[in-house]
């Protein structure tokens, strides 16, 4: 376990907030895009949360994004600038961008998910050369609830990705697409055999997802999706985080959809 001190927070909706730390003493290893981490606030508990920052960024500075939903993580968003939490990871298998080099890259997040994918399109920005199309599909449930606005607006804005946010239920004022994030995936046009998506959110969205993409002939091991369950220890030794055959901390969280595809037709695995 190794302390860390909050040097930002940054509310993203209601409940979400984005909290930027520093390593006290020494720092953890560096990050790959996708990995998670297991943040502790002392006296309280311990969880897993995905790292959501750049991954090619200088420094020791690591980024989480937390939603508090439960005792632990609501503890976590509260932590303010200045207050110590501790740190283990990072852990698992990440998003593997450098593998889709020479490739589109197709980025879809539903609600809070969409934080885990943040360091992939970071990611893509650093080394923006190395990539074809980068397309970001962010989902949320209502406008109040969309993450990241001002980098979607800047990554818009900048040219360098198409930026296609959509939301369930509309608000006074939002003019941009109401749906799920399958309808905007539908009209995307697409170069299948060139393309690698990414998919985070709810399963039953990274099911849809997947379904549409492989209708639009994208392979089945070019759609990696991020599975999460009750991860507890990080090291494959509780069994919390099993998925079938997959101890999802050191297996996952990202796995492709040829994986993935028996696992999640299982009802309640």
């Amino acid at each position: 376990m190794r302390p860390y001190r909050v040097v930002a927070r940054t509310a993203q909706t209601a409940d979400t907030v984005t909290l930027r730390l520093r390593p006290i003493v020494a720092a953890a290893p560096r990050f790959r895009a996708g990995q998670f981490m297991m943040l502790y606030r002392y006296g309280i508990g311990e969880i897993a949360i995905s790292i959501s920052g750049n991954p090619y960024a200088p420094g020791d500075v690591v980024e989480h994004t937390v939603r508090g939903v439960g005792a632990v993580s609501r503890a976590v968003c509260d932590t303010g600038v200045g207050g110590a939490i501790g740190v283990r990871g990072p852990f698992g298998i990440g998003w593997d961008i450098e593998s889709a080099r020479g490739r589109d890259l197709v980025v879809v997040g539903g609600g809070v998910g969409l934080a885990p994918l943040r360091p992939v399109v970071l990611g893509a920005l650093a080394c923006r050369e190395d990539y074809r199309r980068l397309v970001v599909i962010a989902g949320a449930r209502t406008p109040a609830d969309i993450l990241f606005r001002s980098d979607q607006d800047r990554w818009r804005a900048s040219g360098a990705v198409e930026v296609y946010p959509t939301v369930d239920h509309p608000a006074p004022g939002w003019n941009g697409s109401v749906g799920f994030v399958t309808e905007p995936l539908a009209r995307l046009a697409l170069d299948a055999s060139r393309t690698t998506a990414f998919l985070c959110g709810p399963e039953p969205m990274m099911r849809f997802c997947a379904r549409t993409l492989l209708r639009r002939g994208v392979a089945a091991t070019d759609i990696r999706v991020s599975l999460e369950r009750n991860m507890q220890c990080g090291v494959a030794r509780c069994g919390h985080c099993q998925l079938g055959p997959l101890l999802l901390c050191r297996d996952g969280p990202v796995v492709d959809y040829r994986v993935a595809e028996p696992l999640l037709s299982v009802a309640e695995l």
